[in-house]
């Protein structure tokens, strides 16, 4: 894991070493091991490097490479699994390597393949290449948005990092983009490719671009996306064995490091199924976990139950509120773009916690995606079946509406969204099913200027959807090219890297991936039941206990540390005078929000997603 920057000046402009040294310095934080600068007619790379695999000199960055002539200089941040097979290979069509970094082979297979290099690579990774022969710079994200690359482009210069914080400091102008405020208070995070910030772009998951030095022409394509149209019919016995396989290969394929390696346990069913295909594997694993005060948020019991029928060597770590206090400026700073994930606290802690034992940790990210584990699935199933009685229950969802305000109930809001979504083309319906702020609640909290600004322009699900998918195989691809890319991976990126520790997350192994899309969604979720074909699988490997208990998600006990110890900091902050919130909110709307939350509505999240856009506005504006 690293930290890569670079600057390229347009026409006879030079870059200067001190700009590239400036950038490294801003995201030290990801790679304390060494730092990089490489210069050449206009174009500078600047690295910070992680040491994970070959942690001699040999692995230093910005690394060059010359084959029959042609030389091609990288920098780059991630993890190719399968670099050893390609090495092979790359070695007998000739390529010779001096190090046992993977960094050498991606250089050696742009240089054989072109940018097709890319459908050869299984891993995580953001790079940027710059081919000193052909004169062009080619840059390129993972399929699913493991690692962050952000850009800024005008007429002189072209400027990218693997954080926003190194390219502001290259005296970009810093203006909002209100469009992305208001995806973000609805999501609580910014869709690709906004950042918040008007002209700085994030380049999307699956997609590369080229910047062609000679001409200055920029261009960003895409070079992967799920398939869920090429359906497997296989028997359940024979669903069981593949995705056994397949998940001990993706497992196996990230136990390879130089350096001491644990495993993130929750206790929930994909951070358990983790160590259990780990314990195959490796002995004596190192296990970390989150604990609460708060009994309705506490799964470290569950955790521990996992720990001891593993033998692992378990940690157990607490988080209270006064954690929130201590670290939210800097949490806030180190997110950069507007967000709200109300787990990024106890990721960010969990990871501070764990560098202090492992340079490298699994988790079990995208478990609920690939196998069906959200209830807001769930909504979308008991629509489908009984789409024509819930078609004559929307008839009473105004005064459903009216009483959830007056009764401050929060199952009467979610069932006043279910019922007004139920005629909404699928995107626009799992827009609301996912949101802090549904589009119907922003329209009467919004002033009248900010509403203006925002409220009719196109639903960012409805323009990425696709629509020749079933309803819920839509839901699944949406998720896996928004929440997956734009919140899972940004808050387990920035909160792990900020403590320079390495996540490694087998669930998003591409091939694997790419097997649950050829599953039939039947085989997931249903009514009542989620994650159906991967549960049945792990009865060999995991109790009845921990398979099928109440689902608790890995956040924090806001709504309790709202109400009591944080009741004044929360309101202080939200309703800061020369805030974001009340330029956008009303602010007679705001007053009542937080009032409600008093009076035993559930509130927190919005008021969390409120306070972190108010402290992101302060830091930069």
């Amino acid at each position: 894991m690293c930290g890569i920057n670079g600057i390229v000046k347009f026409g006879d402009q030079p870059v200067r070493e001190k700009e590239i040294r400036k950038m490294n310095i801003k995201i030290k934080h990801r790679g304390p091991d060494d730092t990089g600068v490489f210069i050449d007619n206009g174009v500078g790379l600047g690295h910070n490097r992680l040491s994970i695999i070959d942690l001699t000199l040999r692995g230093h960055q910005p690394m060059s490479y010359t084959y029959q002539g042609r030389t091609v200089v990288i920098t780059y941040n991630g993890e190719i699994y399968n670099f050893q097979e390609l090495r092979s290979d790359l070695i007998s069509k000739g390529y010779r390597f001096t190090s046992q970094t993977d960094t050498e082979v991606i250089l050696a297979a742009y240089l054989e393949y072109d940018t097709a290099c890319l459908q050869k690579f299984n891993g995580m990774f953001a790079f940027v290449i710059y081919d000193v022969t052909k004169r062009i710079l080619f840059g390129a994200r993972d399929r699913f948005g493991k690692k962050p690359l952000k850009y800024y482009l005008d007429s002189d210069r072209f400027i990218f990092s693997s954080e926003l914080k190194a390219i502001l400091c290259c005296g970009v102008k810093r203006e909002i983009d209100y469009l992305a405020i208001n995806d973000y208070l609805t999501l609580q995070y910014v869709p690709a490719p906004k950042t918040g910030f008007q002209g700085i772009f994030k380049l999307p998951h699956a997609h590369y671009f080229v910047l062609n030095l000679t001409t200055n022409k920029f261009t960003i394509n895409r070079y992967y996306d799920i398939n869920y149209t090429d359906k497997l019919d296989l028997a359940e016995a024979e669903w069981i064995e593949v995705i056994e396989n397949q998940i001990s290969q993706a497992v196996k394929r990230r136990l390879i490091s130089d350096v001491p390696l644990g495993a993130f346990l929750s206790g929930g069913v994909d951070s358990s199924a983790i160590v259990a295909f780990m314990s195959k594997q490796v002995t004596k694993i190192k296990t970390f976990t989150i604990a609460f005060d708060y009994k309705d948020f506490n799964e470290s019991h569950f955790a521990r139950r996992v720990a001891d029928q593993y033998h692992t060597d378990h940690t157990e770590f607490n988080v209270r509120s006064t954690d929130l206090l201590k670290y939210i400026d800097s949490l806030v700073e180190h997110f950069e773009e507007p967000y709200a994930d109300s787990s990024q606290l106890p990721t960010y802690l969990l990871s501070k916690y764990t560098r202090e034992h492992v340079t490298v940790a699994l988790s079990g990210d995208a478990g609920d995606e690939n196998f069906g584990g959200y209830d807001k699935y769930r909504r979308h199933v008991l629509l489908r079946r009984y789409r024509p009685l819930i078609h004559l229950l929307a008839i009473a969802q105004p005064l459903i509406g009216w009483s959830s305000k007056r009764l401050t109930n929060d199952f009467l809001d979610r069932l006043s969204i279910f019922l007004q979504t139920v005629r909404a083309t699928t995107p626009m319906r799992h827009y609301n099913f996912t949101s802090y702020f549904d589009e119907f609640t922003k329209v009467n909290l919004y002033t009248s200027e900010f509403a203006e600004r925002v409220i009719h322009r196109v639903n960012p699900f409805e323009m990425i959807a696709n629509t020749s998918l079933t309803e819920m195989d839509t839901v699944f691809h949406l998720d896996f090219n928004t929440y997956i890319p734009d919140d899972i991976n940004v808050k387990v990126d920035l909160a792990s890297m900020a403590n320079a520790l390495e996540v490694r997350a087998p669930l998003l192994d591409y091939e694997l991936v790419n097997l649950m899309a050829r599953m039939p969604w039947q085989l997931k979720v249903g009514m009542i039941n989620s994650k159906i074909i991967f549960k049945k699988m792990l009865r060999r490997y995991l109790p009845h206990e921990i398979l099928y208990r109440k689902k608790y998600g890995f956040s924090v006990p806001l709504k309790h540390w709202f109400r009591n110890e944080l009741r004044d900091f929360a309101k202080k902050v939200v309703t800061q005078d020369n805030g974001l919130v009340l330029k956008i909110f009303k602010k007679e709307k705001i007053q009542k929000l937080l009032h409600d939350h008093q009076k035993g509505k559930d509130n927190s999240k919005k008021i969390w997603s409120l306070m972190a856009l108010n402290i992101w506005h302060r830091q930069n504006f």
